[in-house]
């Protein structure tokens, strides 16, 4: 009897481009975010009592993970939390800060931790880029204004003397600067119309440009490819500040919507297209104006986010409002993974426009990392691409390529290719295909031509996949998934064949 027809294996075939040049990949691609929200921060990065604590009272188990995950600038206090945020309430002696509510998330704030402890936090980590968030909800020009005097004067004012006084004799020298954080979005504290919010972005940042002219602003876009004002909230943004930033931001987050596993495998398609078009509103607006300045897109919010899931309900009630509660503890399955690895590959493919993104968030919350309070910390299964993919592509550059490959059907995207990949050239002159199967129930017969740049070489091939697609890493099971090392993959004169699993994310990696 004829095997039926959905269990033949697809075919893909990657073509490589090797005449074109490539394109480099801003290492910022590689940053995350941390905000005051649930655990991220207490119980998560800093737990003075924590067996592995160090003097400053953070996490010695967890600095060693995110050095392993490879993240390379943090993007901080949020995120929905900055909206309400008073900057000035995390600096100075810690008995004297003040304990706060913070609407955004009904939880309590004792403001311990600010942008002190967040700056020596990057220092234990090696020195890594901190993206600053000023508050646009509640607050305005003033104190973004304080904020910047604050952090980056060298001394001799009224608040840069402040911060010696409080512990930091030179300037944070932050350059990468938020404008805001989701303002369209009627969830937010203070949000805006379109027009109100880019005259305030207008105004905030020709007035920061006057005490730093070199800074990277970050203007707010829309908080998701679905918004009803998507488009005409990046056009009128653009219109109003376009001289005066240098980014847009986008935001998205995926989910299995009513248990549609197809897809959401194929997520990557709708991230790609929010790029494209917010890529074409940029060149529109860039185009009438008649502008010699480019403004690139950041992705400073992506992730897997069951946003309708009983942990991302937040407390209820005037007298309710704990601090380091367990909100937004998603647990992570191998197919949460596979849909990952498939955002950052659309990230990569896009890095002529995407030129800085923060996985949101680092611990905990919608994290690649999972700690217990007292306890140990551990991979989610997010991790694993996230910090193959930063090994093998910080410091190098996309190649161009394409593929040729079967398509498989969904209900919210139609047909769509079986595979999506992006080719990578290393710093160290090295090639990596990343590349993921979406289909839930075929293999694919993946082969590639790379002779024109490799006809021999060391190959090793990593996978995350699973016959169980819901299988997770917890607590009781810290290591029930990782990656696999592959074998079973020819590699004969630059040419390349392999099986791919249904539901896989495959790191190909040639020196």
């Amino acid at each position: 009897m004829e095997e039926p027809q959905q269990s033949k294996p697809g075919k893909a075939r990657l073509i490589l481009d090797t005449g074109t040049r490539s394109i480099p990949i801003n290492d910022r691609v590689f940053g995350s975010f941390v905000e005051h929200l649930g655990r991220g921060i207490y119980t998560g990065i800093y737990e003075p009592n924590h067996p592995t604590a160090n003097k400053a009272g953070f996490r010695q188990d967890v600095i060693d993970l995110v050095k392993e995950l490879g993240v390379t600038a943090i993007r901080y206090p949020g995120g929905n939390f900055v909206s309400g945020y008073r900057w000035e309430d995390g600096v100075g002696p810690r008995s004297e800060r003040p304990k706060r509510i913070d609407l955004a998330w009904h939880s309590g704030e004792s403001n311990e931790f600010g942008l002190h402890e967040m700056a020596d936090w990057l220092d234990e980590l090696g020195g890594k880029e901190l993206m600053e968030a000023v508050n646009l909800g509640t607050r305005g020009i003033q104190e973004a204004l304080d904020l910047l005097e604050y952090a980056n004067i060298p001394s001799g004012t009224a608040l840069s003397d402040m911060r010696r006084r409080n512990g930091r004799e030179q300037p944070f020298g932050i350059r990468m600067w938020c404008l805001g954080n989701e303002m369209d979005g009627t969830w937010q504290v203070g949000h805006k119309t379109a027009h109100e919010y880019a005259r305030l972005v207008t105004q905030t940042a020709t007035a920061m440009r006057m005490i730093d002219p070199d800074l990277e602003l970050v203007a707010c876009g829309s908080s998701s490819h679905s918004m009803p004002t998507f488009g005409e909230w990046e056009r009128t943004v653009l219109e109003e500040a376009y001289d005066q930033i240098d980014f847009i931001s986008c935001h998205a987050y995926y989910e299995p919507h009513n248990r549609d596993m197809a897809s959401f495998l194929a997520s990557g398609v709708d991230m790609d297209g929010f790029i494209r078009d917010v890529a074409s509103v940029i060149a529109a607006v860039r185009g009438r104006l008649k502008s010699k300045h480019q403004v690139y897109i950041s992705f400073d919010e992506w992730n897997v986010w069951y946003q309708d899931a009983e942990p991302s309900k937040p407390p209820v009630g005037i007298g309710n409002w704990p601090q380091g509660s367990r909100l937004l503890e998603d647990i992570y399955s191998v197919a949460d993974a596979v849909v990952f690895g498939d955002l950052l590959i659309t990230l990569l493919r896009n890095v002529n426009i995407v030129h800085s993104a923060s996985l949101a968030q680092l611990v905990n919350v919608i994290a690649p990392i999972m700690t217990e309070p007292g306890g140990p910390a551990w991979r989610q299964t997010i991790f694993f691409p996230f910090a193959l993919t930063a090994k093998y592509a910080k410091g190098g550059s996309v190649l161009v390529s394409q593929e040729d490959a079967d398509s498989c059907e969904t209900s919210q995207y139609g047909e769509v290719p079986m595979t999506d990949s992006v080719v990578v050239r290393g710093a160290d002159g090295s090639l990596t295909i990343f590349v993921v199967n979406r289909s839930l129930d075929r293999s694919v017969e993946y082969r590639s031509d790379v002779s024109g740049l490799y006809k021999a070489g060391k190959v090793v091939v990593q996978s995350i996949h699973d016959k169980d697609v819901a299988a997770r890493n917890t607590l009781g099971d810290p290591k029930r998934v990782g990656l696999q090392t592959r074998k079973d993959f020819t590699f004969e004169n630059g040419k390349l064949g392999i099986i791919l699993p249904p539901v896989s994310w495959t790191s190909i990696h040639i020196d």
